[in-house]
């Protein structure tokens, strides 16, 4: 069954899973999508301060 990311839980799980398999750049990105999708921004930031290091994003 192919993965389906619709809410930032979807998103944070894989960015624990890209972590614990070694990929921080892709964690950190996906950590970073889920703390998009979050409404409370305190809970934003300790999205972001679980996967350390500055944003990766190339904004448009």
């Amino acid at each position: 069954m192919p993965l389906c990311f619709n809410t930032a839980a979807d998103y944070l799980q894989a960015a624990r899973e890209m972590a614990v398999s070694g990929r921080s750049t892709l964690a950190r990105l996906l950590a970073e999508e889920a703390a998009d999708r979050t409404p409370d921004p305190g809970e934003a930031a300790r999205i972001l301060r679980e996967f350390h290091g500055p944003s990766l994003r190339q904004e448009n």
